[in-house]
């Protein structure tokens, strides 16, 4: 599932994620490593045509981590605080070599070049937040699923 299938399925949840990672330039990435522990990286992502796209540098070990194992966490910048939510999101992302769509994104974004491109297939979207400075709630979306809302105190 895309981040089109989200915002039909669940469009207050995706505006709210857009509007977070929106807020901010740099948001951290989560890999799989070669022995399989986590590797955190720093990553600029873009929602266009219904996708969520990450570019990366050629050969950074993000995207060789990426191109091994194609799992990977999400999570937008909080900024100064987490005030307006806390979002991630889960998935796969897959390399897109089709010289046409890289050359849509090319349009739009103006990467640096080379540059590897991923699209995502999401796997889960998670948005935490405090309610009337009492409850933590947290809004789960996985593809096929209503949003399920947890709160508790």
């Amino acid at each position: 599932m895309n981040w089109a299938a989200l915002t039909t399925a669940a469009p207050e949840l995706a505006a709210i994620a857009e509007k977070r990672f929106g807020a901010h330039r740099h948001h951290v990435l989560a890999t799989l490593r070669r022995d399989g522990s986590p590797r955190t990286s720093g990553l600029e992502v873009r929602f266009l045509g219904g996708e969520l796209w990450l570019g990366m540098m050629p050969n950074s070990l993000k995207a060789l981590d990426l191109l091994r194992d194609p799992r990977f966490a999400l999570q937008a910048n909080p900024g100064a605080g987490v005030d307006s939510g806390d979002v991630r999101v889960g998935g796969r992302a897959f390399e897109v070599l089709d010289p046409a769509v890289k050359g849509v994104y090319v349009e739009e974004v103006e990467p640096p070049q080379p540059f590897h491109l991923f699209r995502t297939e999401l796997t889960e979207v998670v948005l935490t937040y405090v309610e009337d400075e009492k409850y933590l709630v947290t809004q789960v979306w996985k593809p096929g699923e209503p949003v399920r809302t947890l709160k508790r105190t």
